[in-house]
């Protein structure tokens, strides 16, 4: 090995994230031999019945790879600040995690650069996954990019496209940008260590989409809608918050569907067919919509077959 090599590793790195899609970035910082000084994630957090508190899964993975933890509830703290100070640390990287004060940012010689789930400057906000998916996107990816005053807005380091498939849905497509996104962050840091980064300003033409954060009434389906608009907003919150509807008398989150450009016989918009056995199929305001998994209000996640056999329609 080089002294040139034995240098770069030795980069005093600063690791920041909080949920499951943080976590293989720094596990493979980790693997390849990288120098993360410390972990910064949020405070433990009261779950279950118990209220028992719990820690985020970059903390977790934090405390398997024994390295220092730090979990501020205020970034702007002054006893914070000062804590990361004396880590002097060169470089910090930021994946699924919070705003960060400019004082932060800002700290680090070589800067801080932040992960982003899209291909920006398309996408940029708190869900990009999600709106990717519920705009028919065809094509989405990751990104990491030096952080400024505006959110999501610095220059381009690196970017690494996915194909979305037709039977993508977010679960399956948050898997595969957590998982090229942590191989993005260990080349960003291979490039930003030997000064080769070489980062590009964002083309604001390309800002055509944003993805603000998704609340419970993103999900509500509005049966006006084309079916191919509401299959794809299905597919873009499932599993999680899931899109929803009124279903005999009962909120319904659905899970997966299926969509055709036929309009159903005799039905107004909004309004279902069944056999009441193997499908059940609603009108949209083009097209129609088949569910295949949903959950009913006060049961299981299950197939469409398995609720109609304990209904009655």
């Amino acid at each position: 090995m080089s002294n040139k090599e034995v240098q770069d590793k030795s980069l005093r790195i600063i690791y920041m994230g909080t949920p499951e899609f943080a976590v293989p970035a720094l596990e493979k910082l980790v693997e390849n031999g990288w120098n993360v000084v410390a972990v910064i994630t949020a405070p433990d957090k009261p779950q279950g019945r118990g209220q028992k508190l719990v820690g985020s899964p970059v903390k977790e993975a934090a405390e398997k790879l024994d390295l220092h933890i730090l979990q501020p509830t205020n970034l702007k703290n002054p006893e914070f600040q000062q804590e990361l100070r004396d880590l002097q640390a060169d470089l910090q990287i930021v994946v699924a995690f919070r705003m960060l004060p400019e004082t932060v940012w800002n700290m680090p010689p070589l800067g801080t650069f932040n992960l982003h789930a899209s291909l920006l400057p398309n996408y940029r906000g708190a869900a990009p996954i999600n709106w990717a998916i519920i705009n028919g996107e065809k094509e989405t990816g990751v990104t990491t990019f030096f952080l400024k005053h505006e959110i999501d807005t610095g220059s381009i380091i690196f970017q690494e496209k996915i194909q979305v498939l037709e039977e993508d849905d977010l679960e399956t497509v948050y898997e595969k940008l957590m998982t090229i996104g942590a191989d993005l962050v260990v080349k960003t840091v291979e490039a930003i260590s030997k000064d080769e980064a070489n980062p590009t300003v964002q083309d604001e033409t390309k800002a055509i989409h944003h993805a603000p954060k998704i609340f419970k009434e993103t999900g509500k389906i509005e049966w006006a809608n084309s079916a191919e608009s509401i299959h794809n907003l299905i597919r873009g919150l499932s599993p999680y918050p899931a899109a929803w509807t009124e279903f005999q008398g009962k909120t319904c989150k659905i899970f997966k569907s299926a969509f055709s450009s036929k309009n159903l016989s005799g039905k107004q918009v909004g309004e279902w067919d069944s056999d009441g056995k193997t499908f059940l199929r609603f009108q949209a305001g083009s097209g129609s919509l088949d569910i295949l998994e949903l959950q009913l209000e006060g049961k299981k996640r299950m197939k469409v077959q398995d609720l109609l056999r304990g209904l009655k329609l």
